[in-house]
């Protein structure tokens, strides 16, 4: 993680305004509740039920990704922005579709994959150095992914690449009981 504390501290529920409670109340009957980076996100309300619409469709079923697979994507972003809030909340997601201990650990170094999952790889590693996905590595998503896949990969990778800078910049900690990666340290 890149900062130690927050430079915008998640809001307590009796430090929230009318407006901040109501963008929250969807959250707290959700399955993960309400964590860290959304109290951070209350801070802006309007931002917050925006930044909500574009995730909701990126982890739901309108994602032509399987879980797996955008699990994958998800993570090798996270770990590519050196986001440690983002890694430690998806990695319990990923084991939770299917990722096995071995296959997540092998997402830092990006090595050891199949094909299919090694083109997932190759497209967070080329949109995370240059926004860009080559040639070479599009063929090779095309080969195991439709069209509408290939622009879920591009979508996935964008939003976390951009809830990353949010948790880095911001500060966001993680939520009770969780513990970082040592290799996200520092």
């Amino acid at each position: 993680m890149h900062l130690s504390s927050p430079r915008i501290a998640p809001l307590a529920d009796s430090d929230m305004s009318p407006e901040q409670q109501a963008a929250v109340e969807p959250l707290r009957q959700g399955p993960v509740g309400l964590l860290n980076i959304f109290r951070t996100l209350a801070h802006a309300p309007e931002a917050l039920k925006a930044f909500l619409g574009w995730g909701n469709y990126i982890l739901s079923k309108r994602n032509a990704l399987a879980p797996r697979e955008r699990e994958i994507v998800i993570l090798r972003t996270g770990y590519l922005c050196r986001s440690g809030y983002e890694w430690t909340q998806h990695v319990g997601i990923g084991k939770r579709v299917g990722l096995s201990d071995e296959e997540i650990a092998r997402i830092k170094s990006g090595e050891g994959f199949g094909a299919a999952d090694a083109a997932l790889i190759r497209a967070c590693d080329d949109l995370h150095a240059r926004q860009f996905v080559s040639d070479a590595t599009w063929a090779a998503l095309k080969a195991h992914f439709s069209d509408k896949q290939c622009m879920d990969v591009v979508f996935t990778a964008g939003q976390y690449t951009q809830v990353s800078m949010m948790l880095n910049t911001f500060g966001v900690q993680l939520d009770a009981g969780q513990t970082l990666d040592p290799d996200l340290k520092g």
